[in-house]
């Protein structure tokens, strides 16, 4: 068996992979090196748990050495970019692979309590080593390492199996059979032992160096961006309510932001992002082969036709993107006026970051300076309460909100610091909204305790373009807190129900009975007649409250019953849920009770013959439709008409029949009799009597008799005219116009 030594395998994407981690998520504080500082410009945080890095800086060597986080190999292969600032392009870059890069790979599969042997010797797949057995050594590059599972006298055996490749020979050793592993590349040993050492407790959050090989002019002005993992943003809300059950509350929105990248964002822009944008982890760097057919033998022999191009005028909606829709000016509603009159007084200070900071008015937001006089108004009318005009003009909103690809960016007017390890809350919602307040019962009542009480609800109208994302809502009226809520996502031109508090003032019960409807005539076609009835859930809902001296609105929430129910003559003001109704029920002045019913109903179609008993009946009801006109009507009376002198034929023949049997039954009876007395001499004169009775009863059956036969005859007859005459006749009931 041969042994040799070879030279390290250049395998780029490996190397890229052990040494391209988290730019953002650096421990050091110069981790480019003495080569480049890359200064860190820009974040964007999303709500799908990424964040995207912009950095810059200016080099005159032809090197850049980054210093990452090992985590978050895959995101930045997924999204790492390099252009140089100068020319707008993309710099050309080359990775080398070199043995510290190589074993980090290795160590990168050893998580924290995960990995074992195998996944090492599989991360460096190309090295040479030599395995020894009890059965001897096996000595080359290590081919793949795979695992195989087997049964034995019923227990399940696991183990994996080491392909070496030796020359033109492959090696099959099963690492349960290992002794030792030994590298015949002893830098790449010592390396492996450098890098334990220095990742002894760190995990995957230790740091990796992979130099970067700049191509082109000598002094590089360069941007770095890419996406990587970080904390989604958090929002939080408050809501004021107007005075009156309806009209203008005033809707206020923070970002709670936490920066645990590792280092401090010092002076950056920083952007905020609301929607639902696809975010998710994928394996780059571990090697993947399939195989593939050899296809060199096949179409060797063929020659491809030359073809003309073509060409196609496309509309012009569709040779470019719509833009964005402009950012909303700023409200100007009667809380604002008062500002305006002195807007040209003294602004209001700015901070840099924080609640409440005044700093990049614009977009969607009050934009309205305040002077110090109205400044110290709007203080005295904060310590009295929640003034709703007074908290509209000192809070000011830090961002511009703006549409990209159906997200919604909220971009900070001016940069921020936010240290590492620390959070911050930026403004980025102020506007008036349609609000109301009313109640809301949910199957189950209001919690424990309260089962049968609903709860007080806001409602709002989100009538802006933006999705506003979930978060509690803390919930203001009369100058004070009233409750709070919590709110799922808010799509534009929405209405929100934030349920703040319970009224255990409010009594509603609910009572369920289910019934069906009488068939009805849908179709006929060549006799089979199509019936529908509909099977019916009434649920009848009572409201029980105190007297009021003015309306007051209670919104049911039932639920769907699914299939093909639907409610019946629904409220029109009634909201559709994904599963279930809101049932608006209005509660007058002065009244204490109100009942009201919903009825959910689904048809059942089913089908019988023409010659049925329930036909004639449905026929007749049908006729008497107002809304048949006269061509149909003609069509189908003499359909109806030879059906009723069926049916009616089928009456007598059932009496006839019904008086046969009696009349048999009797004569039956009579021979009895007779057989009984035929040998006493004494009952001469009463067996002349039932003798004569007898002979009446079958004179009167055979006449019975031939008369069924006669109307059978006859209802034949009608019958087969009735089946020529349905044998190519449809009709289809007419809808009944709706009220």
């Amino acid at each position: 068996m041969r042994r040799s030594t070879l030279a390290t395998p250049s395998l780029l994407l490996l190397g890229f992979v052990a040494a391209a981690a988290s730019l953002s998520a650096c421990a050091s504080p110069d981790p480019y090196g003495d080569a480049l500082r890359m200064d860190l410009n820009r974040v964007v945080l999303y709500r799908s748990g990424v964040g995207y890095f912009e950095r810059t800086g200016k080099t005159d060597s032809d090197t850049l050495r980054i210093k990452c986080r090992k985590d978050q190999v895959d995101d930045i292969l997924k999204s790492l970019t390099i252009v140089d600032r100068s020319s707008g392009q993309a710099v050309s870059v080359s990775m080398p692979l070199d043995p510290q890069s190589w074993a980090n790979a290795a160590l990168a599969t050893l998580a924290p309590g995960q990995g074992n042997i195998a996944s090492v010797m599989d991360a460096l797949r190309g090295t040479t080593v030599t395995l020894t057995t009890r059965r001897g050594d096996a000595t080359g590059r290590i081919l793949m390492v795979e695992l195989i599972e087997d049964v034995q006298e019923g227990v399940e055996k696991s183990d994996y199996r080491v392909s070496l490749l030796d020359g033109d020979e492959i090696h099959v050793v099963m690492l349960g059979d290992v002794k030792s592993l030994t590298f015949h590349d002893q830098e790449l040993a010592m390396q492996l032992n450098r890098s334990l050492d220095a990742s002894a407790g760190e995990g995957m959050f230790q740091q990796v160096e992979v130099m970067v090989k700049l191509s082109g002019k000598d002094t590089h002005d360069l941007q770095l961006s890419y996406v990587v993992s970080a904390p989604m943003w958090k929002p939080t809300y408050r809501v004021v309510l107007p005075e009156d059950p309806k009209g203008k509350a005033l809707l206020q929105g923070w970002a709670v932001v936490d920066n645990t990248s590792g280092e401090d964002w010092a002076d950056v822009k920083l952007s905020l992002t609301s929607g639902a944008p696809i975010a998710f982890r994928y394996d780059l760097h571990s090697p993947r082969d399939i195989s593939r057919p050899d296809m060199s033998s096949r179409g060797s022999s063929k020659r491809a036709a030359v073809a003309m191009g073509e060409t196609t005028i496309a509309p012009e909606a569709a040779l470019a993107m719509a833009p964005p829709p402009p950012a909303p000016s700023a409200p100007r509603e009667e809380m604002a006026r008062r500002a305006d009159k002195k807007s040209k007084s003294r602004p209001m200070p700015k901070t840099a970051g924080g609640a409440g900071g005044g700093a990049g008015r614009g977009g969607y937001a009050f934009d309205d300076d305040m002077a110090a006089d109205e400044m110290m108004e709007a203080e005295e009318k904060m310590d009295s309460g929640i003034d709703m005009e007074a908290l509209a003009r000192s809070t000011a909103t830090q961002t511009r909100a703006k549409r990209v690809s159906g997200l919604t960016q909220f971009d900070l007017g001016s940069r921020v610091t936010v240290p590492d390890g620390s959070s911050t809350m930026v403004a980025i919602l102020n506007t008036p909204v349609e609000a109301e307040q009313v109640f809301l019962f949910r199957p189950g009542g209001a919690g424990s305790g309260y089962e049968n009480n609903p709860y007080r609800v806001v409602r709002f109208d989100n009538a802006t373009p933006f999705v506003l994302e979930p978060g509690p809502i803390s919930i203001y009226a009369g100058g004070s807190f009233v409750g709070e809520g919590i709110s799922e996502t808010i799509a534009t031109n929405t209405r929100a129900t934030i349920p703040f508090a319970v009224e255990p003032a409010i009594v509603v019960t609910g009572a369920v009975t289910s019934n069906a409807t009488d068939n009805n005539l849908v179709k006929i076609q060549q006799g089979t007649l199509t019936v529908e009835r509909f099977s019916r859930q009434v649920t009848t809902w009572t409201i029980r409250g105190p007297r009021q001296d003015a309306d007051y609105k209670v919104l049911i929430r039932q639920s769907r019953l699914g299939g093909a129910y639907a409610i019946k003559d629904a409220p029109k003001a009634t909201e559709e849920l994904p599963d279930a109704y809101l049932l608006p029920v209005e509660v007058p002045a002065g009244k204490t009770e109100v009942t009201f019913e919903v009825i959910e109903q689904t048809p059942v179609r089913t089908t019988i013959s023409i010659y049925s008993g329930e036909a004639t009946r449905l026929l007749d009801t049908l006729l008497a439709v107002d809304n048949l006109d006269a061509s149909a009507r003609a069509k189908l009376k003499p359909i109806v008409e030879r059906r009723k002198e069926i049916a009616d034929i089928d009456t007598k023949i059932s009496n006839l029949r019904e008086r046969k049997q009696e009349l048999d039954q009797r004569a039956d009876q009579t021979r009895q009799n007779l057989e009984a007395i035929k040998k006493d001499p004494a009952a001469t004169a009463l067996r002349s009597r039932l003798s004569k009775k007898l002979e009446d009863f079958t004179k009167e059956g055979d006449l019975l008799g031939r008369q069924i036969v006669e109307l059978t005859s006859q209802r034949l007859e009608k019958k087969i005219e009735l089946d020529e005459a349905l044998e190519k006749f449809s009709f289809e009931t007419p809808e009944t116009p709706k009220k």
